[in-house]
């Protein structure tokens, strides 16, 4: 009769490949989570390039403005020195006025799902985007983009209403 008694599990045997793997993917939406905070706390929506500054659109909408009576001293300074510099920002074209398949001017914003169907977005959430008259008029697609050109950042009022903050000439545009 055998009596040996089997000891406990050696670690090494109850820790193994299986295990860390499923770890590892439960963890990965949280580290995701935390990176995306963390980046966004230290760089404020404006990652600095050498030939550009990314900047994360929700970030650039993201603040109090009083649609009827603000003015450019209300537009936080990081945004205002923006102004006539090349950035990158990437979100959704929206072309409420056409029903053109190619077009000239457009709104971009960070999430047409979010922002445009649950009424219209909010005048800072805007980026009105220009396609000069040197280049042809782009293609309105509904797929996720990014943009790159010179940002202006001036409140423009028509007739005693706001109509934008943020406008951008686009250079280039791409899906992502």
């Amino acid at each position: 009769m055998n009596t040996a008694v089997a000891g406990p599990r050696s670690m090494s045997r109850s820790i193994n490949f299986r295990l860390i793997a499923f770890l590892a993917i439960v963890a990965m939406p949280f580290l995701w989570f935390a990176y995306i905070f963390i980046n966004q706390t230290l760089t404020g929506g404006i990652e600095r390039g050498a030939n550009f500054s990314k900047v994360d659109l929700k970030s650039l909408g993201f603040f109090e403005f009083d649609k009827d009576n603000g003015t450019i001293s209300d537009v936080p300074r990081k945004w205002r020195e923006l102004d006539g510099q090349k950035v990158q920002l990437e979100g959704f074209m929206w072309a409420s006025q056409t029903a053109s398949p190619r077009v000239r001017n457009f709104e971009f914003v960070y999430n047409i799902t979010k922002c445009c169907f649950s009424g219209p977005p909010q005048v800072q959430e805007r980026v009105f985007v220009h396609v000069p008259a040197n280049r042809p008029p782009m293609p309105l697609v509904g797929d996720f983009m990014r943009m790159t050109g010179i940002l202006h950042v001036k409140v423009i009022k028509q007739d005693g209403v706001i109509q934008s903050i943020y406008t951008l000439e686009v250079e280039q545009a791409e899906r992502v």
